[in-house]
């Protein structure tokens, strides 16, 4: 009954993934089990709840969207008021036996929502469907900027807009929307915090402040290019193994998969999130109902920003914004979050077969 419901290519990329994930923490981290194991129990926990969504009629995800939006949205909240504060943001709830974010939860409950809405709702949009979709994407986007968490919310911002945009929205209003949005950037420089703005001011000029703002970019790279073709070896890399690279657990840990395999693992590493990426849109273009295409879409555009975000951060190429490589960097909650994703995205896939057979 599961290998009838799985789709087994996306299953076992997701695997190889998640297993060399745990692999290259054990090396960025030192050898230090503890970190391995906890990342180790939290793999495992979302896998258990990506295969219970892959069981999970799609239309209860459909039913169930709304009153979770809505629940998420308050936990957002309650976060700016009591939330748990660490490196100088607001962004976790302390349940006491663990912490999680909020924000990683809204990017399943956005286009879960988006895509119910949107279900019974045929092309071309009118425009106060566009606008109450905008109003849902505003809210819990604003909510996640002011804890600050800038990555999150232009990601929860990414993933709404394209579900907008299959949902039938004109392509000229996707064009006057990034004009009106180009035109008050200039204002909102004003509005970022002075960490933000020096962020932005270092991905132009990284050598402004060598040893302090633009200390992590500088290291990174140097890791980076340290690895030349075949990288220096497992548990090895002067940037990771002798503390130069700062947040090489989290956001910053594919440099040190860049350092200690190269060109060649990191051409290795890319091929298997390209395929991930490839498979699931693939599912995407299979799927029968537009529910399942507005959602399985979303979930898979969240993915694709999530790696090409961390790894252009990592590269220099995009400021940094804080997030964290897919299945590979430390966290739980974003390892949770993206498993649970794809439970969704099988669970649809799973229902498309068993109406075709």
């Amino acid at each position: 009954m599961f290998r009838n419901r799985i789709d087994r290519p996306l299953f076992t990329a997701l695997i190889l993934l998640a297993i060399g994930g745990l692999i290259i923490l054990f090396s960025a981290s030192g050898g230090d089990w503890d970190l391995v194991g906890k990342q180790g129990a939290r793999v495992a926990a979302g896998f258990a709840l990506m295969i219970a969504f892959t069981f999970t009629p799609p239309r209860y995800f459909r039913l169930v969207a709304p009153a979770v939006y809505v629940l998420i949205v308050l936990m957002l909240a309650a976060v700016l008021v009591v939330g748990a504060s660490g490196k100088g943001a607001v962004r976790w709830l302390d349940l006491g036996l663990f912490q999680f974010q909020p924000a990683e939860l809204m990017k399943i409950a956005l286009p879960l929502t988006l895509a119910a809405y949107f279900h019974e709702r045929s092309p071309p949009l009118r425009w106060h469907q566009v606008l109450i979709a905008l109003v849902l994407i505003a809210i819990p986007a604003g909510l996640i900027a002011i804890e600050p968490d800038l990555g999150t919310a232009i990601m929860i911002i990414g993933a709404g807009t394209c579900v907008l945009f299959l949902a039938g929205m004109p392509l000229r209003w996707i064009f006057v929307f990034a004009v009106l949005i180009g035109s008050v950037l200039p204002v909102g420089w004003h509005f970022l915090h002075d960490y933000q703005r020096e962020r932005l001011l270092i991905f132009l000029d990284p050598q402004r402040d060598p040893l302090g703002a633009g200390y992590h970019i500088i290291q990174s790279k140097i890791a980076i290019g340290s690895g030349n073709l075949f990288g220096q070896g497992f548990m090895g890399g002067s940037q990771a193994q002798l503390n130069f690279l700062p947040e090489r657990t989290t956001d910053f840990i594919f440099a040190v998969f860049a350092e200690q395999f190269g060109f060649a693992g990191v051409l290795a590493l890319l091929l298997l999130l390209a395929f991930i990426i490839g498979r699931g849109y693939v599912l995407v273009s299979r799927t029968h109902t537009r529910f399942g295409r507005l959602i399985t879409a979303g979930m898979i555009t969240t993915f694709l920003l999530y790696a090409v975000i961390n790894v252009g951060m990592v590269a220099g190429v995009v400021p940094v914004v804080g997030v964290p490589l897919p299945l590979i960097s430390y966290g739980g909650s974003s390892v949770v979050t993206v498993l649970a994703s794809f439970g969704i995205l099988l669970s649809i896939a799973a229902h498309r077969r068993l109406i075709d057979t």
